[in-house]
């Protein structure tokens, strides 16, 4: 049950059920949380409670101390290998628990990997980011692979691993962002990034409406590459390398530097690589 403003003012000491209704009005408004607690502080509020009650608004279950937030995850039990996907067992290669990370094999046949680049390739463009000022989309310089996002349930191999993965994940299909096909050439990465959406950037207001934050990321490899585009997370020293048919599942329960989920793209240095990626949202993606 949705907690009140009142229950929701007593996490945050020193503010009130006015100010909290304040930042909720404010946010539905489309402002922006940098915004806001600018305001905020400039009206006498101090940072620490402005930043708070910013956070606990956009993040309410995460925000609550002790709180149990719900996430997707997999279902790692008496030291089993397999996990029951629905339509088929996938594999468990490694797990680890911080950063909570899976690797996983044979999520997908060769055959659906063949399937799925080439349904993805004639809607290949080059790859965008969240503009961090302004909203929308953006052309990175640290991002220089090219992409193309599915609409839910766009084709029958689309439908299939959508709900693969949520069946493996205990995740509802509508609470994820459409399957995104990206290809790298020779030379192309992407350096090191956060997949949450930063809430103290003005451009993260527009996207954190459509679903609430990112809370897992699935990276799922479509080929094997000849040399190079090995996932590269640098805060565990783990170097994940490509292979069809598996994946990496990652999750990160609040949008902070402490989920130890920095990762990279390394350059492709020969062939080329062939990924898709499932966005897991807090609530349903619209």
């Amino acid at each position: 049950m949705p907690q009140s403003l009142e229950q929701l003012s007593a996490q945050v000491p020193g503010s009130t059920p006015a100010l909290l209704q304040w930042v909720q009005t404010q946010l539905a408004a489309g402002h922006s949380p940098a915004a806001l607690q600018h305001s905020l502080v400039t009206a006498g509020w101090a940072a620490p409670i402005a930043q708070a009650a910013t956070d606990l608004l956009l993040h309410p279950a995460a925000a609550a101390p002790g709180a149990s937030m719900e996430m997707p995850d997999l279902c790692l039990q008496d030291g089993c290998n397999a996990l029951n996907a629905g339509d088929r067992h996938v594999q468990v290669l490694l797990s680890m628990q911080r950063p909570r990370l899976v690797l996983l094999d044979q999520l997908l046949s060769p055959e659906e990997c063949a399937q799925l680049i080439a349904e993805a390739r004639p809607a290949m463009a080059r790859s965008r980011t969240v503009a961090k000022e302004a909203g929308g989309e953006e052309i990175n310089p640290d991002r220089t692979s090219d992409g193309m996002f599915f609409q839910r349930g766009q084709t029958p191999t689309v439908r299939a691993l959508e709900a693969r993965i949520a069946h493996l994940l205990q995740w509802p299909v509508e609470r994820g962002e459409g399957l995104q096909v990206l290809n790298y050439r020779p030379g192309a990465q992407y350096k090191p990034h956060h997949d949450y959406f930063n809430p103290q950037d003005p451009g993260s207001a527009p996207v954190l409406r459509r679903g609430g934050q990112r809370v897992a990321t699935l990276v799922i490899y479509l080929n094997t590459v000849s040399t190079g585009g090995c996932t590269y997370f640098p805060e565990s020293q783990l170097r994940i390398h490509p292979r069809p048919g598996q994946a990496v599942f990652f999750r990160y329960p609040r949008p902070e530097a402490q989920s130890l989920t920095l990762h990279a793209g390394d350059p492709v240095l020969q062939g080329e690589k062939w990924i898709a990626t499932k966005w897991l949202r807090e609530q349903a993606f619209a």
